[in-house]
């Protein structure tokens, strides 16, 4: 059968705004670091792929002199562990307070009545992932996701490690899954794992460069959010919903494409 894969931030919720940002600003204030990232800042640290690389672009050698912090590798390890353990436990408790995106909810359904594999591939912690995929799908829908994410490969997106192992891991060929994703760096993941891409775009990711993408949408909609086409090279003819008949069009226009 058939499998869909979803992103986690930016695709299941637009989480990185009012979510993982000030889960990173609240862990550096406990622990007395004099950083707190605006918006525009943290718009350039979603240029580097997982959050505890985020918090590593921090530690420069000014930097790390000027606040006292380790300056030998291991130090700088632990610490960065530390930083990222509690900023997961914030970050955490602030996922029920954000919506899902429209669509995911009712892709899902559609996917699991068709008898779709489902799987969500992120970068992110473990359980930041799973609390967004349960809190945005429910409990027992979560249940039927295979998730990858964390440290599970050794490189971060752009890297098609992930989607790969994706691939693997539910036994499918690159013609028979698609992905969905909402920035540049997961696009080009997903691409370089030789995986069709669909893209809905997010609050921090509306204006790059989607080029490689089979379809960009404004979101998967729903009743009363409709999508949007910004630009599709399929063959999928979304109205208002992106449906997982557009989806399942897209894939077969792939197979016949190679």
């Amino acid at each position: 059968m058939p499998a869909l894969i979803f992103d986690c931030d930016g695709v299941l919720a637009d989480t990185e705004r009012d979510g993982h940002r000030p889960a990173f600003n609240q862990t550096f204030a406990e622990f007395g670091v004099p950083v707190s990232w605006s918006v525009e800042e943290y718009a350039e640290k979603l240029r580097i792929g997982g959050g505890k690389e985020r918090m590593a672009s921090l530690l420069t050698p000014e930097f790390v002199r000027a606040n006292g912090l380790p300056e030998d590798p291991d130090g700088q390890r632990e610490l960065l562990a530390a930083w990222h353990k509690r900023k997961t436990a914030l970050y955490t408790e602030l996922v029920g307070r954000l919506p899902g995106r429209p669509g995911i909810a009712r892709i899902v359904d559609e996917a699991l009545a068709a008898g779709w594999e489902l799987a969500c591939a992120s970068t992110s912690a473990e359980p930041s992932v799973r609390a967004v995929l349960e809190h945005v799908v429910g409990p027992e829908r979560s249940r039927r996701f295979l998730v990858l994410a964390g440290d599970i490969v050794p490189a971060k997106k752009p890297d098609p490690s992930i989607y790969v192992l994706a691939r693997e891991r539910l036994g499918v060929g690159p013609q028979d899954a698609i992905v969905v994703e909402d920035s540049r760096n997961g696009l080009l993941a997903a691409v370089g794992a030789g995986l069709r891409c669909v893209v809905t775009v997010s609050g921090y990711t509306r204006d790059e460069d989607f080029s490689e993408a089979a379809l960009v949408v404004t979101s998967l909609g729903d009743a009363g959010e409709p999508a949007a086409v910004i630009a599709n090279r399929s063959a999928a003819e979304p109205g208002e919903l992106v449906t997982l008949a557009d989806l399942q069009a897209i894939l077969t226009d792939h197979k016949e494409g190679t």
